[in-house]
């Protein structure tokens, strides 16, 4: 059933759209002015080539409410911390203030929703194009990648830090910590574990109610000819 929805051209729901302008125009007020321009290219760099293809799988594929409301969630923090730099954003400080940290811990936040997000990503990626059931290794495979992609992007920070010297500091964002790779990926591991316990049931259910979607629009295109 959830192969049968490939090759159909899905309708976007209201809520798919408004979700896109919502992050559009997060995105440019993000832009106005941001504390470090270099930061909020790197940053947003994710919102700007990854809407435009959001918007297409969920177009010719379809996409659950789920995933879109999670990666709308996401993108609003990367573009947070793009327009403040991760360092300086103000609930980080409010939280820092008040509990006495070290650190403003948004990036943290960030790491987490880098291995929560894709973890329903992945999910849905595997359950609609592979023939791997609900499972031990479909839930195994919804940590391991995210995780894999939290390594890959700390390479890219490295390659940014390498590359760019003390210009890339405000995106590196390690304010100090030496182990700041480690709690972003460990955050990463959190986030992803905490996705597939918490929401794989849920998450199969709206495949399944968009299997079926797919289904009945796909019975009734002929008739409405």
């Amino acid at each position: 059933m959830m192969r049968a929805m490939q090759g159909r051209q899905q309708p976007i729901a209201i809520g798919g759209w408004i979700a896109a302008s919502a992050v559009v125009v997060v995105t440019c007020w993000s832009g106005i002015a941001p504390a470090d321009r270099l930061t909020w290219w790197l940053e947003t760099a994710w919102i700007i080539l990854g809407l435009p293809m959001a918007v297409w799988v969920a177009r010719t594929r379809g996409m659950t409410g789920m995933l879109v409301l999670l990666l709308t969630l996401h993108a609003f923090i990367l573009a947070v911390g793009a327009h403040y730099t991760y360092e300086h954003v103000p609930l980080g400080e409010w939280v820092r203030g008040s509990m006495g940290s070290t650190r403003n811990n948004f990036d943290r936040l960030g790491h987490l929703m880098q291995g929560f997000v894709p973890a329903i990503m992945a999910r849905e990626l595997l359950r609609r194009t592979s023939p791997l059931a609900p499972g031990v290794w479909l839930c195994i495979l919804m940590i391991a990648l995210p995780v894999a992609f939290s390594g890959c992007f700390e390479m890219i920070e490295w390659c940014a830090a390498v590359l760019l010297g003390s210009s890339a500091d405000a995106y590196l964002g390690s304010q100090g910590d030496p182990w700041d790779a480690q709690w972003d990926m460990f955050c990463a591991l959190v986030g992803a574990t905490s996705a597939t316990l918490t929401l794989s049931a849920w998450h199969e259910r709206q495949l399944q109610r968009l299997a079926k979607g797919a289904d009945a629009s796909h019975d009734q295109a002929p008739r409405s000819r």
